[in-house]
């Protein structure tokens, strides 16, 4: 074999890597989690209720012309609840809510979504949480920034699925079933 033309093989090659490697450096992302957030709302006695954690982590790469190269790990610390209340984020964390001694970490994993029309997109994953994991869907749109992309949507769960509220909070006439974890990450450029 000519010495020259492996050469120049050994340069193409090195090349295209090269331009390979620099664009999935260029397409990275990563989550400003000060400027993320993770939430949830809820009913009790038909009343609506809101709580969020204060630390979480989100490894996400998205890209709107590409939604079925998406990838999403979040993994939430549940100790951090907040409801509004020092008592009740004492409660929460108990066996019958959260049991976060056992279970202090949530987290929600996805490979791939799809558009769904209207600038919306969808998100098949798995969701754990107190130990438990089940199938869940998300739901989001994007909005673009001169710094990065916003994605803002929902993961409907049922708290039973997840016994949440077990005993006396079983009852779904006090606190509803129906569940809505709520996102909105920032993916800088």
């Amino acid at each position: 074999m000519n010495p020259g033309m492996t050469m120049i093989r050994t340069a193409l090659a090195a090349a295209v890597l090269a331009a390979a490697l620099s664009t999935a450096a260029a397409h990275a992302q990563s989550v400003d989690l000060a400027k993320s957030q993770v939430s949830f709302g809820f009913r009790q006695e038909n009343v609506p209720g809101e709580g969020r954690f204060r630390r979480f982590t989100a490894q996400v790469a998205f890209d709107p012309a590409r939604p079925e190269a998406t990838s999403a790990n979040v993994e939430v610390d549940v100790t951090s609840v907040d409801l509004g209340d020092p008592g009740w984020n004492n409660d929460i964390q108990g066996a019958s809510w959260f049991a976060t001694r056992q279970h202090p970490k949530a987290a929600f994993v996805a490979s791939g979504a799809k558009a769904v029309g209207g600038g919306r997109f969808e998100a098949p994953a798995r969701f754990t949480l107190k130990g438990i994991t089940r199938e869940v869907v998300a739901t989001f749109t994007t909005r673009a920034d001169a710094g990065g992309l916003w994605l803002e949507g929902t993961v409907p769960l049922r708290r039973i699925d997840f016994k949440i509220g077990e005993g006396a909070w079983a009852d779904t006439g006090v606190v509803a079933n129906d569940v809505a974890v709520r996102f909105r990450l920032y993916l800088k450029k």
